[in-house]
């Protein structure tokens, strides 16, 4: 089964559906729980790690929080802030802001989930 969800794509394209990635490491099937939950996102979403910023670090690359808009650290980043946020939070849902990145990633479900660009409808 195939779980889909539909949000504005943050290049300004037309409603993109999402899609649980397969994942060749863990088994079939695997959904998301809060695939339908993707918002719009933001026109300029900030372009700085704040915490990493304040501390004077530098950073990999950046993730949207899909659920308030908090950007933060990669996991391959000193800080790892998307993840703190997340454990502080719960808010479930990251979107990468990398230009040569089209994913988000679902710390509850662990699930990547990937745009089908193009795609008419949803289901979610």
């Amino acid at each position: 089964m195939t779980q889909t969800g539909s949000r504005f794509d943050d290049r300004r394209q037309p409603l993109a559906t999402w899609v649980v990635s397969a994942d060749g490491g863990r088994p079939e099937g695997r959904t998301c729980s809060h695939l339908a939950t993707l918002p719009a996102c933001p026109s300029t979403p900030s372009q700085v790690c704040a915490e990493c910023q304040a501390r004077g670090w530098t950073w990999s690359r950046l993730r949207w929080c899909t659920t308030c808009g908090h950007v933060g650290c990669c996991d391959s980043s000193r800080g790892r802030h998307a993840y703190a946020h997340h454990a502080q939070t719960g808010h479930p849902l990251v979107l990468s802001l990398a230009p040569d990145e089209s994913w988000a990633w679902c710390f509850v479900d662990e699930v990547f989930l990937v745009r089908v660009e193009g795609a008419e409808g949803a289901i979610g």
